[in-house]
């Protein structure tokens, strides 16, 4: 076979789950589904309704992970809490892990994480999926035409809604499980396509908190003044309390024009008067104007570029290490946030 497909299991049946098999639907070309590895083997197999062309054997057994020559690449869609054991046995058996965010429930954790793939020399990659997104892709190559000049003002905000039942899942939304609240289990994706796009962010000055609209250990509202070591300064504000859901966006400020990144959609407002809005070919355009995506299509592009990575051996569009600078800045705003002082972060 010209192309023969990479062997795949996915560990975790949780709410993210059948977005990850049709993405292996739609990947079936280059990926095959082995093993779906549960706790509730009668309950998880429902997901099977998700499945045409993958015929997965589910099973609470990591050892038919482990110990099956076949499977190349293992996505690890677990809470947080329950990975560095999983992760040691996986590198251990020489498996390339795809990792659903966050990578840990702190910086150390995650830190270990990346460690633990590294000495085993496994690939990581992290399912920030953002990153895939047209608007985003769109973003990328206005910036390195290099004619936007330097960069000055950066707004990142994630304006979201999630209802308690959301939070009432045992453990959602508490630091034992999650890590935190809205910082590292909904904005940590803009957070990471912003720093992809902006670089490090050199010193923060934050506040968080609980809103009255939630019942929740960690916090549903966040928000942060950023400096950047380029010299530009920003804000970020991250809620679950924003009622009705709006849309995520990064606006960068240049010299020479602005971009507005949206899920679907890029703007670029240019300071002579010019306005374009990528993508630009009707048929990619809805009748909103922004560009029609399946809710699955931005896994399935990761899990494409994540398997390609592994068979040649180059690097994935989101490694561990480089996800790390997210999980740093997140943790400066909370340590902002506590202190009521301004935080510097490592160069």
């Amino acid at each position: 076979m010209s192309n023969p497909r990479t062997g795949v299991a996915l560990i975790g049946a949780g709410m993210i789950a059948p977005t990850h098999l049709a993405a292996l639907e739609g990947a079936n070309n280059i990926a095959r589904l082995h093993t779906v590895v549960v706790r509730d083997v009668p309950k998880a197999s429902g997901l099977a309704k998700h499945l045409k062309a993958q015929q997965p054997n589910f099973t609470s057994d990591l050892a038919e992970v482990t110990e099956n020559a076949d499977v190349d690449v293992v996505i690890v869609a677990t809470p947080p809490s329950v990975r560095i054991d999983l992760i040691t046995q996986l590198t251990q058996a020489g498996k390339h892990i795809l990792l659903e965010k966050p990578i840990g429930r702190t910086v150390s954790e995650a830190e270990q994480v990346v460690e633990i793939c590294e000495t085993a020399d496994v690939q990581l990659g992290i399912l920030v999926q953002h990153r895939m997104g047209p608007a985003a892709t769109a973003a990328v190559q206005v910036i390195n035409e290099g004619q936007l000049g330097a960069l000055g003002h950066v707004e990142i905000a994630a304006a979201l809604w999630r209802d308690q039942t959301y939070y009432d899942e045992l453990g959602r939304g508490t630091y034992e499980r999650d890590g935190g609240g809205v910082l590292i289990t909904q904005a940590i994706h803009l957070i990471d396509l912003a720093l992809s796009l902006t670089g490090p962010v050199m010193s923060v000055q934050a506040m968080t908190a609980t809103t009255p609209l939630h019942s929740m250990e960690a916090e549903d509202f966040a928000v942060a003044g950023l400096q950047f070591t380029n010299g530009a300064v920003g804000s970020l504000v991250a809620t679950t309390a924003t009622f009705p859901h709006r849309e995520e966006t990064i606006t960068l400020h240049f010299a020479a024009g602005s971009l507005r990144i949206e899920r679907r959609r890029l703007v670029v407002s240019w300071r002579d008067g010019r306005i374009e809005t990528h993508p630009m070919t009707p048929e990619a355009v809805t009748d909103e104007g922004a560009a029609s995506v399946s809710k699955h299509d931005l896994h399935q592009a990761m899990i494409e570029d994540f398997i390609g990575a592994v068979r040649k051996g180059s690097q994935p569009i989101a490694t561990g290490r480089d996800v790390l600078a997210s999980h740093r800045l997140i943790e400066a705003i909370e340590v902002s946030s506590r202190t009521g002082r301004k935080v510097e972060m490592p160069g």
